[in-house]
């Protein structure tokens, strides 16, 4: 039997407010344990949660990248359950009436093909506190630092059909929260984690298979893992006799495995009512508009611009623009040399290369996009040839000059573009080589374009690398055929 995978996704982004979104806690990462919880977030008796402005206007800034339905009217709900990182014995969220209603995203997939994921909707929420386990011998403690953190829940359509495509969604949402600057989707920290629903049917049914939710998952990679395991392991379950049982899961990247964790709980296990003590939310259209002007460039804008004005590639555009900081890094490099596709090249060759090595960041990078720039100016203009230019970006990276012109300068790398001095080399090369230029005399037609290649060289040699290449070639070419 054919099998066909359902996929969605809750992505829950941490919002880059400073503060919490019912209290004036700070939402600093990495603070002492049970440093950042105040009597709001603690639920204690008298106190009243007072709505964060900013949390609502990243939220409906998000709403507006995806093209998504804003109400007019949207209201805090409490979901009812007990759990020891749980203080108030509740979650404020919104279940009826959420902020972000129906929207879309695109998404690029490995071929360079699109779909478009719908989303359903995103509300707002406040994140619980956290348990630890790994230092307590047997106890666990409970660290209340998150209590109120604000979060941004996105939930999709079930229309992912492969652990690709949820992927690329999921890096697609990362794009754009982070160019919205909404979120530093630090993943690592927490900052964005996903709740994967899976399940199979077989090729042709409509109806959805039953699913499993997978719970915060939290790379890229480890949500494709979980999809496949998770995948594998229902159509092996259903084809043995057995039935999928709708439940909550873990992935153990470890084991590279998916594990039950609890029967999935329905909306009326929750007990959701309105918070009676939030009012519902009003924006008006004055409000919105102010928003929408606020829009950056959001990256499907960026990739299309890319493409249609700067002429790179469907690749290239995609890669160049997935992330602000890598954006805004090439469009300097190509404001500076003039060429986008030599700008592409080095941002996503050299300089990334360097940066994988030593794991930093664009934004840590030791080469600036001037510096960057400015180099490759040098091989358009052939003032160094691309073995120089290479020697060149190791001592900008290695901190041994302040621009391409001064490495370039103190090494003495300068192109030799003289036709009367390389002809000299030229001259000399050959003089030397009597056994070589009798082969090359002797040899069939089409088998000299090789052999040229040791004269190339060491002429090159000779010229310490600085001559230029094309040159080179044309010359050595003309002189080895009047010996013929």
């Amino acid at each position: 039997m054919q099998w066909e995978t359902v996929i969605g996704l809750e992505v829950h982004v941490q919002l880059a407010t400073r503060s919490k979104i019912f209290s004036g806690a700070s939402t600093a990462f990495g603070a002492e344990p049970n440093t950042q919880a105040c009597a709001v977030d603690l639920g204690l008796p008298g106190v009243l949660p007072v709505l964060n402005e900013q949390a609502v206007a990243m939220a409906v800034q998000f709403g507006l990248a995806v093209h998504a339905d804003i109400p007019e009217v949207s209201v805090f709900d409490r979901k009812n359950y007990f759990y020891p990182d749980l203080p108030k014995g509740y979650q404020t969220s919104q279940m009826y009436h959420p902020i972000v209603g129906a929207g879309d995203v695109e998404i690029t997939l490995d071929d360079e093909s699109t779909k478009r994921i719908r989303i359903h909707h995103a509300h707002l929420e406040e994140d619980a506190g956290k348990s630890l386990h790994e230092d307590f011998h047997g106890m666990t403690g409970i660290d209340l630092n998150r209590a109120g953190t604000p979060l941004l829940e996105i939930v999709s359509e079930p229309d992912m059909r492969s652990a690709k495509e949820a992927a690329a969604y999921l890096k697609a949402i990362h794009s754009i929260v982070t160019y919205l600057g909404i979120s530093d989707g630090n993943m690592a920290e927490g900052s964005m984690r996903c709740d994967v629903n899976v399940s199979v049917r077989p090729k042709g049914q409509e109806a959805f298979g039953t699913r499993a939710e997978i719970k915060n998952v939290n790379s890229f990679r480890f949500v494709e893992r979980a999809i496949a395991y998770e995948v594998e392991r229902q159509i092996e379950l259903i084809e043995d006799g057995g039935k999928v049982v709708q439940e909550t899961r873990l992935f153990d990247p470890e084991r590279d495995e998916t594990r039950s964790m609890r029967t999935k709980e329905e909306a009326n296990d929750y007990r959701y009512f309105p918070c009676p003590d939030l009012l519902p939310v009003v924006l008006d259209q004055a409000y919105l508009d102010h928003l929408r002007s606020q829009l950056p460039e959001l990256p499907a804008d960026k990739r299309a611009r890319f493409q249609n004005e700067l002429g790179l590639s469907v690749y290239d555009a995609h890669v160049l623009s997935a992330s602000r900081e890598m954006a805004e890094f090439f469009e300097e490099v190509q404001q500076v040399c003039g060429d986008a596709k030599q700008a592409a090249n080095w941002v996503q060759g050299e300089l990334s290369g360097a940066l994988n090595r030593e794991n930093l960041s664009i934004q840590n990078s030791p080469v600036s996009a001037k510096q960057l720039g400015e180099l490759i100016s040098r091989v358009l203009d052939d003032t160094i040839n691309g073995k120089a230019a290479k020697q060149v970006f190791q001592a900008l990276w290695n901190g041994q000059g302040d621009s391409a012109d001064a490495v370039i300068d103190a090494k003495g790398l300068k192109q030799v573009t003289d036709t009367g001095a390389i002809e000299a080399m030229i001259d000399q090369v050959i003089a030397e080589s009597p056994a070589q230029v009798a082969q090359y005399r002797d040899s069939e037609p089409e088998k000299r374009g090789k052999m040229i290649g040791y004269f190339v060289g060491q002429v090159m040699k000779a010229s310490r690398g600085t001559a230029n290449p094309q040159q080179v070639n044309g010359l050595l070419k003309e002189k080895l055929d009047a010996l013929l």
